[in-house]
Order: structure tokens, then sequence, then C-alpha cells
């Protein structure tokens, strides 16, 4: 089925359906599969253009740090040598693929900015064009990597530092110069950028903590952890409570890049910023050209004005299902085990949080008071 244009959105109009979903990435197409195969009716709420598009604005030497063959969505492997690590635009296609497979009903260019609930009937999104819908049932798929985060003070750089973060880095021309970088972060984007810059013939200043594990990534370590279910273990397991503690890991094969090029240095981690546009930590770099931001991000459910979230704006739930009935969350970070975000994993989770919808299921007070410690 097309997908509608804004245009065809009447402001004054509500759309009513069985299923509502926040979000047509991979955790909001991994809930339409399972929804339509409980014989349910779903519209996907999306503001990106295209399904997929969030990979394609990544940054170009993004690949996936897990095969293709443990990166799939629940129904369709991905096409192609199941041995390999796709690229972003693989990713894309892969998603816009997928949901043209299903024939999922996506309304593109519908930002949610306000979901209520509603007395007897469920509850009522709007989105940033005046659009409405109304659902029992909402899935909320959006993630929890809204809004970058750059350190406070970042802001003592001068104005001739450019800036960027991670989500707008993509190619080394956008910075400008030939002189010293900075790229700071302890995740897997952190050590690809600062390859991809340095191969770029930047001299490269990588604050990244060396504490940070580092895991094998190859196709046997995958087919290990599949076989031993350790991306699968709920953190309410004694195991997955253990792994749940430990610090994210990084893949070898971006680590073991950036260590054997020799323009990328080293520095421990950026505690600070200077006026001169240096940074410092354990060393200090001399006065950089540029910094690149691989420090993360912070969710954004402000716009949900319903009961379930904490003080500082987290979902609130218990694997995915909140206090309130027909209300869940899917594709937040250890949502249940450390996969629950990646295209490998969200689809367990998917299943699990959509049978419980259609039988009617919440979580009760209890639990949810118990799980304010989510990892953010």
């Amino acid at each position: 089925m097309p997908s509608p244009t804004p245009a065809d959105y009447q402001p004054a109009a509500v759309y009513r359906t069985d299923t509502l979903i926040i979000g047509a990435g991979q955790a909001g197409l991994a809930a339409a599969y399972y929804v339509q195969r409980a014989g349910l009716k779903c519209v996907l709420l999306d503001e990106h253009p295209t399904v997929g598009a969030a990979w394609s604005e990544r940054y170009d030497s993004l690949q996936l740090f897990s095969p293709a063959w443990a990166s799939g969505l629940p129904g369709w492997r991905w096409p192609g040598d199941p041995l390999r690590y796709p690229t972003k635009q693989e990713a894309a296609e892969y998603l816009r693929a997928y949901a043209a497979r299903f024939g999922f009903h996506i309304h593109h260019r519908q930002r949610a900015v306000r979901l209520q609930q509603v007395a007897h009937s469920g509850y009522l999104v709007t989105t940033h064009t005046g659009a409405q819908y109304a659902a029992p049932r909402v899935m909320v798929c959006t993630g929890g990597f809204q809004v970058p985060r750059v350190p406070p003070w970042a802001q003592h750089l001068p104005a001739a530092v450019v800036q960027l973060h991670s989500r707008d880095y993509q190619r080394p021309a956008q910075l400008p110069g030939t002189g010293p970088v900075a790229v700071v972060g302890s995740g897997n984007s952190a050590l690809q950028i600062a390859a991809d810059l340095a191969q770029a013939g930047r001299p490269v200043y990588l604050a990244f903590d060396e504490r940070t594990p580092v895991m094998a990534n190859n196709t046997l370590m995958w087919a290990a952890l599949e076989a031993c279910g350790l991306m699968r273990f709920s953190r309410y397991h004694a195991i997955g409570a253990y792994l749940h503690k430990q610090p994210e890991p990084v893949v070898r094969d971006a680590w073991a890049k950036a260590r054997r090029l020799p323009n990328v240095h080293w520095m421990g981690r950026a505690l600070t910023a200077h006026a001169d546009g240096s940074l410092e930590g354990t060393q200090r770099t001399p006065p950089l050209e540029a910094v690149v931001w691989a420090t993360g991000y912070g969710p954004d459910f402000n716009w949900i004005e319903a009961p379930v979230l904490d003080a500082q704006g987290y979902p609130l739930h218990h694997r995915g299902l909140t206090a309130l009935p027909g209300l869940a969350f899917l594709g937040l970070p250890w949502l249940d085990s450390r996969s629950s975000a990646l295209l490998g994993g969200v689809g367990r989770d998917a299943r699990r949080v959509v049978r419980a919808l259609v039988a009617g299921q919440s979580t009760s007070v209890e639990k949810v008071n118990g799980i304010v410690s989510v990892q953010r």
C-alpha cells in the first residue's frame, strides 16, 4: 500500500487503528510483523521521508558490527552473503525491502509530538502536522538514541574549532583544513570515525577510555554467542544482570584498525577543553582544528503525557510493558537483554511484547518501581 504524503493528512481527522506503532526503524518494523501475524491492523508513524533514512544519514564508513546472518529481522533473512558485515546503505535497503515485503502501512514525515491516554478508548497521538491517531494499543519504538550528548565543557573550545556530533559526521571532507582533529568517545563509532579521518591523512587524537572491554567479532564468535545465548540473557536473570552492569564492549576489528594507524594518537579519556583549542585528559592535545563528539545520545520522551516516565524522563517499564494497559516500549538499550536495541535481537522482544499486548497484559506498579535503573 503506498504511503500517504503530508498533503494527504487532514488535521481535523482522527485515524483509528488496532495498534499504533511510533517509529518505523528496526524496532517498529519488527513490532509490525508480529502485530500483522496476530491478525490485527496497524499503522506506523515515522518522521523520516523513507524507511531506512536514519541509516542512510549516518557516516559513510559505517558498517554493522555483526554479520548479516546475525542481524536479520523476524520473517526474512538478509539477502546475499550471510557472512558479510553490511554497510549502512545495505542496512537501509534491507529495512526498505523488509517493509515493502510485508506491506506495512507507514505514514512518513509524521513526528509524534503528543501522546495522551484517553478514558475508555486507549490513546490519542498527535503529530507535528496536526494529524491525530487513536488506538487501544500504542508501541513506542523510537529507541533511546534521540538527543546527541556533548560534555558541558565543550563550550570552552573557541569558535574557530569546528565541532560535530557523530550523528552529523559523514565523511572527512566535512572538516576543514589538514591539521589535527580529535575524536571523543569510547564506542565503536569513535573507533570507526577516527580510522576514517586518519586514512584521509589527518592527525587524529582519539580520546578513548582504555578500560573499555574489547570483544572479537568474527563469525565464530557470533556463532558462539548465539549458541550459548549470551546476547539473549534477560537482565532479570543472574547472568544478564551481571552483563548489564558491565561496560559496553567495542569490537576487535574496529579497535585493531585504529591501533594500527600511525597517525591515530590514543590519549585516554578527555576531561576538559581549553581556550587554545586543545583537549586534556591523561594527556593534552595540541590546538585542534576540529572535534567529533562520538559521545552518545540521550532519550527524548517528553511528548508522552502519560505516567510512564521517571524523574529523568526515561520509560518506566518491565521488559517493555508499562503499568498502563496497551502502552509498551520497544528497541531501548537493555529493554530486556544486551541485544534488545540491535537488528538481530529486537525481534525477540517484539514477539513477546506484542503477544502480551494482544492478550491485554500490562505490568504491575511494583515491578515498574523496581526497575528505574535502566541503562541509558
